[in-house]
Formats: structure tokens, C-alpha cells, sequence
């Protein structure tokens, strides 16, 4: 089998079109410079290994001699996976999205040789349908057009317009505004206006999981008390559970709803999503004790632990929307590992017990898929939960379908170790710990740590590394990495209090700082300077989305860090960057609910809730789990045990210095603004002390 050079990399993106017929280059000074030498526009291609309709164009298209041919006479071809160079990606997706109005992978943009972004779309067809232009034609257009003199002078002024115009967006920044918590109000309301009653969520179908609405609307709950913004958040996260975007036999979420009852889902699952996902309904859960939400954080924490975890205890990236149908079969399906035909249920559970599952899960005998625009799920079953009561009373009936699911194909596999979603990941464990008490929970959080620290970190220079695979780390990490890696550690530090935890996350802050801190008007860029010379611009994050943006994260971080450190320049930066995006908070409230999070917590007084007593001691440990079953969301929680740590974190907080056992028995001291309330060995006392916060 004929093979490009993508077969050189790591990258499981790259690696499956190392075999196309098209002459691939990976985003290097290699492309760049072919680029110049044989005086070639540019295709950037950009996906990532679990895309469906990456998948589908690479078939229908990127295999395709023909169309191969066309792309190498006209062109220089550079594959890029997203999740390895989100700068990149970044970058490019602001392009097409102000050139059609819709962004989405594949992306393909045509660039100057310099990477100036000349004409782009996202999925096109081998012919043309659906109002899109036919791919080989847009290749021929673009091909002919640049050998073309006054065609070329046309494009090479369209793609400087379009540079200066994404240069200036990009750099927009406003005056910095005094902070105000009617921005959370104003929020809350934004909220409240695109709320769907009927099925949860916000806004129309597809719908997004969208964690960052929950992590603000339940914080909003906290301060206020409005029961509207919990049953907002509540009850999306209910029908999130109850619909076919979450995996009813083995646990995790899809990547999200085509419709907008979560019913039909693209079938891919990431790692960012579940970790995420995880963490809104152990909060949830912290403030209504219901089961049913515990349930789900539990078993899409066991899918990562049983299906994404290597062996040493990093987390993988990803599963695939796509896989074969059967062994014998030589095409995927999107969504073949999860559907299910009736009389397949029906065989393996027997007619009375099948005929109860199928009622409790919505199985039809022709199949449950309302949406079906590409036919794909015909005659075939989505599970739902449909029935409550039903599935309840067969308690053995997931479990035989999860088996039986296990001999069919898997879906492929991502196995590559991103940096920030594992920070991702190490929160949602370490937060299951410090809530559920399981520590199996922390024992997966603490191993990844370790992993990250070994594989993609150099203790030297303080460098994290974004991705590792197969022994090799690889590509230099953005600020994501930085940020997200440390609020997970500081999640670590607040479950097991070993003090490696926070030193590190104080290290990668400076660094973080050093390396993307916006010292003029605050936040945090994506790269460092220089860091990538061929990059075209240097962008700053103004939107939290599927993920965060690093500087919403950034600042929530800093002010943690303001309270334990008690070093005034972590909340002076934090400060700043608050202000510098107030207008943001202000005029578009809902496109930044994490940086919300952090003004929260900014404008709240903040609580130390600290233990006097031995660790591993029974009753230091009631202690921690009666506090973790109150969602108290501004705050750090301590332990001090007399010894060197305590006596190493009162250098910074003088008032630990004091703290200790009374009558020998585990102490609570829960304080505000470092005054303290009368201290407590009572587990009943110190559960009113955390009632009256």
C-alpha cells in the first residue's frame, strides 16, 4: 500500500490519511516552504480522527485518485488535527466562519504561500448538491485561478483584506469596566430567554451538552437562592440523561443531539465533554442528593476508567462516531456499536423481560429514529429512557446488552494524551473523590497527574508538552494546557492535600503567566509569542464553549491561588482580566458563562474551610465528606496536621499557624476573610456551620 508522508507522525488523524493518493504534508516549514519554491496556493485541511464527516470526505474525495491528482498538480496539501494545534484551527475557523457564516470540520481554507486564508468551506461534496459547489471544482477553481495573473492579483488583495480585517478583530479589546454582579443577573436572564421548557437545553436543535451553562447556573443558585436557574440546569441535565445522547449500557455522553429531545446523537464521545459532564452532575447531585444524578456521574466516570484510561493512567482523547457493523463488513456506520434492531433484544432477553426493556428504552419494532435526514438508523433503535419505573425493575437486563455489545466492532479509538483535557479529567475524578469518598476515584486522578508530570512535562524549563502517544511527546502546549492541568491539580490538592499538587500548580501558573499573561490588558493569549513563527496571528480567547477559554479558567485559578498563596499580584491579574472583558460579561453575558464562574467567586467574600487533624484519620475524613456534600462553590478547603506543611503554608497565611485538634479530636475551622467562626469537633455543629455559608 502506497503511503505520504503523514505515515511518519503520531498524530491517529494524520496516520489515517497517510495512505490517501493525495501528496500530504504535515503543518511544518517543509509545506511552507514547498509552497514557495513551486509557487502553489495552500490547502489546510483540518479535523480530527473522530469526525464523521471528516471521515465521509476522506472517502468520498481524499481516496479518490482522480480527485488526488487535481489536488497535487494545483496545490500544496497540509493536514492538521484540531485537537493537536487548536491555535491553528483557531485561527482558520475565524476565517471561513466570517467568509460563510458556519464553521464546523472538515475545515478546508485555501492560503497564499505566506498563509494568508484566500477562500474556505467545511465539508464539501464529490458532486455538487445541497447548494455546495463540488470539491474537485472548488480545487480546479482555485488551481486555475492562481496561474491566472489577474486572477492571482485579485486574490492576493482579497486574502490582505481578509487578513487585516481578522487582525483587527482579533486585537479588539475594550476599556476595562468596573466589575458588577448585575452582569450575573443580566446573565441569568440571557439564560432564562433561550431556555427550552419543553425538552431543556437552550437554544434549537443540534443541541450542545454545554457544561459551562451549568457550571454558571448553579453557582448563580448558590448566590441567590433562584430555585429557576437549578430546574434550568436540573432539568437539562435530566433529559440529557434520559435521552439517547447518553449511553444508557455503558455509560458517557455522545458528543451531542441532532434533535433537540437528545434522542439522536452524533455518536462520537470526547474526553472533554465526559469530564465535564461529570463534574455538573456530581454538583447537581451535591445540591439535590438525587440518585439518579449520582448514577450518571458514576457510570460515565467508569466508562473512562474501563474504556479510557492507558495502562500508566493518562486518559485517551476520544471514540469514534463510526464503526463496522459487523467484522466481515468493509464500510462503518455512524453509530453501529450503540443501535439495536427489537428482535435482537428480544433474543437475548427472552419475550417477557425484552418486551420490558424495549417499553422501558422506547424500542420499536421499526425502529425509534424520528430524525434520520441520511437513512442511516433505519430500522434500528436509539436507546432512551422512556420508562423509569420499567428500567428500574430490570436491573440485569443493561448488563447482558452491554455484554453481547462487547463482541461487536469497537469503535476506533483516539489514543492520544492531550494535556488540558486530562486537567479536564484529573478535576472531575478528584471532585468525585472529595463528594462520593470512593477512592478509586482518587487514585485515577492522582495517577494521571503523575503520568502528565512524567511524559509530557520538562522539569528544566517548565514545559508542558500538549500531546503524547506512543513514548513520544509532541508539539508544544497553549495556554489551555497550562490552565486547565493547574485547576486540576488544585481539585487534587483539595482531595489528598498532598502539597506537590499546589507547588506545581503554582510553578505552571508562573509559567503560564510568563509565557500567554496579557500584562497590558489581562486574560490570557492562546500561544506564546514565537511560539509558532508561522502562525498569523496571535489570538486571545473571548468565548467559553464546548471547552473554556483559557482565560476564564486562568482567572479562576488565580484567585484560588490569591487565597492560598495570599500573594496580592495573583489577584491583581485576575482583577484585570475581569475588567478587561467586562464588556463581554455585560453586553453578551451567555458567551462567557465560566469567566461568569470567576466573577462569582471574585465578588464573593471568600471561605477557608480548613481541618485540624491527621490526614488518613477517620474522623479528618467525616469531616471532609460531610463537607463534600454541601455545594458550597467560593472557597478553599485546608488540612493542617501540626507538621511541616502546616507550618510551610502559614509563611503565607499566618492564621493556620494556631490551628490544632481539640481534645485530640479532628477540629473544623470555617473562616471568612481568614475569621474564623468557634471551632468545632461536632460533625453535627460543623453541618449547621456549613448551612448558615
Amino acid at each position: 500500500m502506497n503511503s505520504n508522508r503523514l505515515i511518519h507522525e503520531k498524530s491517529p488523524y494524520l496516520l489515517q490519511h497517510a495512505h490517501n493518493p493525495v501528496d500530504w504534508y504535515a503543518w511544518g516549514p517543509e509545506a511552507f516552504e514547498a509552497a514557495k519554491k513551486e509557487d502553489k496556493p495552500i490547502l489546510v485541511s483540518i479535523g480530527y480522527s473522530t469526525c464523521h464527516w471528516c471521515h465521509v470526505m476522506e472517502k468520498e474525495s481524499y481516496e479518490d485518485v482522480s480527485v488526488a491528482k487535481l489536488m497535487n498538480h494545483y496545490l500544496i496539501n497540509i493536514k492538521v488535527d484540531r485537537e493537536e494545534r487548536p491555535d491553528v484551527d483557531k485561527i482558520y475557523m475565524t476565517a471561513v466562519s466570517a467568509m460563510t457564516g458556519q464553521g464546523g470540520w472538515p475545515l478546508n481554507m485555501f492560503l497564499t504561500p505566506d498563509l494568508k486564508p484566500i477562500y474556505g468551506g467545511t465539508y464539501f461534496p464529490p458532486a455538487a448538491k445541497w447548494g455546495q459547489a463540488a470539491w474537485k471544482d472548488v480545487v480546479t477553481q482555485v488551481g486555475q485561478s492562481w496561474l491566472e495573473p489577474e486572477s492571482r492579483k485579485k486574490m492576493l488583495e482579497a486574502a490582505s483584506n481578509i487578513t487585516d480585517a481578522l487582525k483587527k478583530y482579533t486585537a479588539t479589546s475594550h476599556d476595562p469596566i468596573q466589575m458588577e454582579s448585575a452582569w450575573l443577573d443580566q446573565a441569568f436572564e440571557a439564560f432564562q430567554a433561550s431556555y427550552d421548557s419543553k425538552h431543556g437545553g437552550f437554544g434549537p436543535a443540534p443541541k450542545f451538552p454545554m457544561p459551562v451553562y451549568h457550571n454558571f447556573l448553579l453557582r448563580y443558585f448558590a448566590r441567590t437562592k433562584n430555585k429557576e436557574a437549578l430546574e434550568m440546569s436540573l432539568q437539562t441535565l435530566r433529559f440529557m440523561a434520559k435521552g439517547g445522547i447518553y449511553d444508557h449500557l455503558g455509560g458517557g455522553f455522545a458528543r451531542y443531539s441532532t434533535d433537540e429531545r437528545w434522542h439522536i446523537p452524533h455518536f462520537e464521545k470526547m474526553l472533554y465533554d465526559n469530564a465535564q459532564l461529570a463534574v455538573n452532575y456530581l454538583e447537581a447531585y451535591q445540591i439535590t442528593h438525587e440518585g439518579d444524578l449520582k448514577q450518571v456521574a458514576e457510570e460515565t466516570l467508569h466508562y473512562i476508567q474501563r474504556d479510557m484510561t492507558h495502562p500508566e493512567g493518562g486518559f485517551y482523547s476520544a471514540e469514534d462516531a463510526d464503526s463496522l457493523p459487523e467484522a466481515d463488513d468493509k464500510e462503518k456506520k455512524e453509530g453501529a456499536f450503540y443501535v439495536w434492531e427489537k428482535k435482537e433484544i428480544l433474543d437475548i432477553l427472552g419475550p417477557t423481560d425484552g418486551e420490558r426493556f424495549c417499553t422501558a428504552y422506547g424500542v420499536e419494532a421499526d425502529g425509534n429514529a424520528r430524525v434520520d435526514p441520511h437513512g442511516e438508523f433505519t430500522g434500528k433503535n436509539i436507546l432512551f429512557l422512556a420508562n423509569t419505573a420499567e428500567a428500574k425493575a430490570l436491573p440485569g437486563a443493561r448488563k447482558k446488552l452491554f455484554e453481547v455489545r462487547l463482541k461487536r466492532p469497537k469503535p476506533h479509538l483516539d489514543d492520544k494524551i492531550i494535556m488540558a483535557w486530562n486537567g479536564l479529567m484529573i478535576s472531575a475524578f478528584a471532585k468525585a473523590y472529595q463528594i462520593l469518598a470512593d477512592t478509586a476515584y482518587l487514585e485515577s486522578a492522582q495517577r494521571a497527574a503523575r503520568f502528565l508530570k512524567t511524559n509530557l512535562y520538562d522539569a528544566k524549563t517548565r514545559v508542558l508538552y500538549r500531546r503524547w502517544r506512543e513514548g513520544e511527546k509532541e508539539v508544544f502546549g497553549i495556554a489551555d494546557d497550562y490552565v486547565f492541568v493547574v485547576q486540576g491539580l488544585l481539585d487534587l490538592y483539595e482531595a489528598d492535600f498532598n502539597r506537590e499538587w499546589l507547588d506545581w500548580a503554582i510553578d505552571l501558573t508562573h509559567e503560564a503567566i510568563e509565557r500567554f499573561y496579557d500584562a497590558d490588558k489581562g486574560g490570557f493569549f492562546m500561544t506564546a509569542a514565537n511560539q509558532d513563527d508561522h502562525l498569523l496571528l496571535r489570538i486571545k480567547e473571548d468565548m467559553d464553549n464546548v471547552e473554556p477559554s483559557a482565560s476564564s479558567v486562568g482567572v479562576l485559578n488565580l484567585l484560588r491561588l490569591a487565597q492560598y498563596t495570599d500573594r496580592y499580584e495573583f489577584q491583581e491579574m485576575a482583577d484585570k482580566t475581569l475588567k478587561g472583558f467586562g464588556a463581554n460579561l455585560k453586553d453578551s453575558p451567555r458567551g462567557m458563562p465560566q469567566m461568569l464562574v470567576a466573577l462569582d467567586f471574585a465578588l464573593t467574600e471568600p471561605r477557608q474551610i480548613v481541618i485540624a487533624g491527621k490526614p488518613d484519620a477517620s474522623d479528618t475524613k467525616q469531616m471532609f465528606q460531610i463537607l463534600g456534600s454541601h455545594f458550597i462553590p467560593v472557597k478553599i478547603q485546608l488540612v493542617v496536621d501540626g507538621g511541616q506543611s502546616q507550618a510551610a503554608m502559614a509563611k503565607s497565611l499566618p492564621f493556620l499557624a494556631e490551628m490544632k485538634p481539640i481534645d485530640g479530636k479532628s477540629t473544623a475551622y470555617v473562616c471568612c476573610r481568614h475569621t474564623c467562626k468557634q471551632p468545632t469537633n461536632d460533625p453535627q455543629v460543623f453541618e449547621s456551620l456549613l448551612k448558615s455559608l
